[in-house]
């Protein structure tokens, strides 16, 4: 007796990525687990090596007749296209491919309501909007050339910033400077020497993240403003989002996600709940406590004309399976 057809979706972040089979009934069949698939990090070739892996191992030898790839690295149209162009070929994207941001799966994971937006701060930052007609709002996220700051990479970029200006005395004592020194095994003038170098890789820089917000909850006043900055530009991709939908006046989902926003921090999350009551006061905020691949899967069923009753038994599978990834 065959296998039963099923679906695959992927979920990808910067660190890691997460893929799914599901039956058309919504059954959880397979499930695998990689490094991050980002197209930005690893270049296009090595994602869609990775991808077409992790797309494999889950459908295990089942006929799949839908993909869904939620990636983040996709963040131009041209990248979208670039990137269905080089999985087209594949044997598991000939009935059915659907290639978009990561973001999209995170918004699916938090809400289905017509009219959302979603902002997510892991390893960096971005958002999107959406609208019931069918219009959506995206960013650029291209780094600081596109406006872009923010996440773990954002924090710890800062926090050796300021630790560096306390050590040659051009800044003020932070408690970040012990914290770096702790965490990454030299000062914060030999990580930047090293960095410049190409002695230390720069991602290194994400893992002071959880420092900063140690530091803000001590009283820290460098932490404390670094915080209360990923609060506010939380809020503007918010801001920007509902003017450009015109949804400021709806009560309209806020969807967080990303492993900063899931982590619980009081200070980030109370700045970011009074900013979007003052700005937007029928928009709700929903922290998303299923993994994005939750998303992913949803809406690859959806776009097979999966039912009610099999996007149910999926959302009651991955809400209880292990934790996949995200950011």
């Amino acid at each position: 007796m065959g296998l039963n057809p099923v679906v695959v979706a992927v979920d990808g972040g910067g660190s890691k990525t997460d893929a799914v089979a599901l039956t058309l009934d919504g059954e959880l069949v397979g499930r695998s687990r990689g490094s991050g698939s980002s197209p930005h990090y690893l270049g296009l070739a090595a994602s869609v090596t990775l991808v077409d892996q992790l797309v494999r191992e889950a459908a295990g030898g089942a006929e799949v007749v839908r993909t869904g790839l939620y990636l983040s690295g996709l963040d131009l149209d041209s990248e979208v296209t670039a990137y269905s162009d080089a999985v087209a070929a594949m044997p598991w994207a000939a009935t059915g491919l659907d290639v978009d941001n990561d973001l999209f799966a995170l918004l699916r994971a938090g809400t289905n309501e017509p009219n959302a937006v979603a902002v997510v701060c892991g390893t960096g930052m971005n958002a999107v909007g959406v609208r019931a007609d069918g219009a959506s709002v995206r960013f650029l996220a291209l780094g600081a050339i596109s406006g872009d700051w923010g996440g773990g990479h954002g924090l710890g970029a800062e926090a050796l910033w300021h630790a560096a200006r306390e050590l040659d005395g051009r800044g003020p004592h932070t408690l970040l400077t012990a914290a770096l020194e702790r965490e990454l095994g030299a000062t914060a003038l030999e990580v930047a020497a090293q960095v410049h170098l190409g002695e230390r890789d720069y991602s290194d820089l994400g893992r002071l993240a959880p420092a900063v917000f140690a530091a803000a909850e001590a009283g820290d006043a460098v932490g404390r403003a670094l915080v209360d900055r990923t609060a506010d530009e939380v809020l503007a991709f918010v801001r920007a989002s509902l003017n450009r939908l015109d949804l400021a006046d709806s009560a309209v989902p806020v969807v967080l996600g990303g492993g900063i926003l899931q982590a619980g921090h009081a200070r980030l999350q109370d700045r970011i709940a009074s900013g979007l009551a003052i700005m937007a006061p029928t928009a709700r905020l929903v922290t998303v406590s299923q993994p994005p691949i939750l998303g992913a899967a949803l809406l690859t069923l959806e776009h097979s004309g999966a039912g009610p009753a099999a996007l149910d038994l999926a959302a009651a599978a991955l809400s209880t399976a292990p934790d996949g990834p995200g950011g």
